[in-house]
């Protein structure tokens, strides 16, 4: 029996959670957009926050929570006046507001998000209706004092039918002074409906500069970390590079394209050894970085007719150039990424071996490019 805390949904382990993160990283646009909507005076009830997985959405909406609950116990306090309008959504943190905000006792604010089952001691799949349901008693309890109230929803994606059409008679009609703040990382997936009630803010994927910064900030330190090469395999998100930074990803990459330059004439032994790494009691994470890994150096493979790289890794260039030499073997290897996609999510699906099923991968990525090479006259 532990007291521990349940886990929480919109935590990325390895990283303080977004509203302990007081800097925002490489997404001066998206906050420009909002303190401009802001000044405006006339601030849109609904902001649907998207963007790529690990580029600060989070970070930002709690920022403007933070901004919206702090801006208006000051003006009650008499300290706005005709004051300029802001330029940054920063607040102290130890203000009160801001510690309440951080212990999740702050009564304006709700946020909504993967619950904790009980029963099962696991967090749901999915955000529940009864968990939309509760923004009738939050709306309800607080409309005595009036004032403004945000509620949080991370994320959005994670709504089921039911909550999302929950979710949306609030939208529709949202009660005095309410701010919706939803965090989305596929919005062509909610409901038009919802998307058309919000207003969008887009964030962008961090580059290496941004990157290393925010990693510092989080008190992961880049020293001996070429960042260039993590932002490039990041796809410029802090989450994945935290995760690719706890299981060694650069070095599994860089393995990675030393096995492809054995291509056609597949090292056995090191496919072997990196199938083999990845198998065994506690290696989910690394197995899964291996499957994300691989399928990135399909595509980052494919894509390289069309033009280098913006930011090469190690030798895949050269690799890249001898593997896929033109537009017809960019389609053979986009066709296997697929291919090899649809197989990996299967695997996981009815827990193939892990060790099994990317020896098998690594087989038929071989049989591409001797395909390939023999369309070129070489001899594999």
């Amino acid at each position: 029996m532990t007291d521990a805390p349940p886990p929480e949904p919109d935590r990325i382990a390895g990283a303080p959670h977004p509203r302990e993160t007081q800097t925002l990283f490489g997404q001066t646009a998206a906050e420009s957009a909002f303190l401009a909507a802001h000044a405006s005076g006339r601030l849109h009830h609904a902001w649907l926050i998207t963007g790529p997985r690990g580029v600060g959405k989070a970070t930002l909406a709690w920022r403007i929570a933070r901004f919206l609950l702090a801006e208006e116990i000051a003006a009650d306090a008499g300290l706005f006046g005709a004051a300029e309008p802001a330029n940054s959504l920063d607040i102290d943190a130890d203000t009160p507001i801001a510690r309440r905000i951080t212990a999740l006792s702050e009564p304006r604010l709700m946020l909504l998000r993967r619950p904790w089952d009980e029963k099962t001691s696991r967090l749901r799949q999915e955000i529940t209706v009864d968990e939309v349901r509760r923004l009738r008693g939050f709306f309800g309890l607080s409309a005595a004092g009036g004032g403004r109230r945000v509620v949080l929803v991370d994320s959005a994606d994670d709504l089921n039918p039911n909550a999302a059409n929950a979710l949306l008679k609030v939208l529709e009609e949202p009660p005095p002074g309410a701010v919706l703040l939803l965090i989305s990382h596929q919005p062509a997936g909610l409901l038009p409906t919802i998307r058309s009630r919000c207003r969008m803010l887009r964030c962008a994927r961090l580059e290496p500069a941004d990157m290393a910064a925010a990693l510092s900030c989080a008190g992961l330190g880049t020293d001996g970390v070429d960042a260039t090469a993590l932002s490039a395999l990041a796809d410029g998100s802090v989450g994945s590079a935290i995760g690719l930074m706890a299981e060694d990803g650069l070095d599994i990459y860089h393995k990675l394209i030393a096995l492809f330059d054995t291509l056609p004439r597949l090292d056995r032994s090191r496919a072997l050894a990196l199938s083999e790494s990845a198998a065994g009691r506690g290696a989910e994470m690394r197995f899964d970085m291996i499957l994300g890994l691989c399928e990135l150096a399909l595509a980052r493979l494919a894509r390289h007719p069309f033009g280098p790289q913006t930011h090469p890794i190690g030798t895949e260039s050269a690799t890249f150039a001898r593997l896929c030499p033109d537009a017809n073997a960019s389609r053979l290897w986009a066709n296997l990424h697929q291919t090899l996609g649809a197989i990996a999510r299967q695997g996981r699906a009815v827990n193939l071996d892990p060790a099994s099923l990317l020896l098998d991968m690594f087989l038929k990525i071989n049989d591409t490019a001797a395909s390939i090479a023999a369309r070129q006259g070489q001899h594999p």
